[in-house]
């Protein structure tokens, strides 16, 4: 389904891994980057660590479940592995422990719920880079 898809960015081929404890949030996040963005949803950082040995991700959606789980240093873990990488922790809250050690980690920035299809897209085109699509109304007279 394409909704609202740029032709330029399904093109493009940006790998984004989705690894979240809450698989409401997961599959949400998938379904809103499909048609942008190779998401592929993964348990926890170590599958993702095994699968981005062949196809290394440009972007971590890093839920505050895995976070508190596994410990913020997964983060720079992550960031380690691969260079470029950019880390967006998905929470409820930026006052969450989880998110403020993941940001002393070294996590680029905060996702928060609700989520919603142009906020997601919006802070992921920032972290991937991708300019905002200029839209300068056009007035006929």
């Amino acid at each position: 389904m394409q909704i609202g898809v740029e032709a330029s960015r399904a093109v493009e081929n940006k790998r984004v891994f989705v690894i979240e404890s809450d698989e409401v949030s997961a599959v949400a996040l998938q379904f809103m980057l499909a048609d942008e963005c190779e998401t592929h949803v993964l348990p926890d950082s170590a599958t993702a660590l095994a699968k981005g040995r062949e196809w290394p991700p440009n972007l971590i959606l890093l839920g505050a479940g895995i976070i508190a789980a596994e410990g913020a240093r997964i983060v720079a873990q992550l960031k380690a592995q691969w260079s470029g990488l950019k880390i967006l922790v998905v929470a409820d809250s930026v006052d969450d422990p989880a998110v403020k050690a993941a940001k002393t980690e070294g996590a680029d920035s905060v996702l928060l719920r609700p989520l919603t299809l142009e906020a997601v897209r919006r802070k992921v085109d920032t972290q991937l880079g991708r300019r905002a699509a200029l839209d300068i109304p056009v007035v006929l007279t």
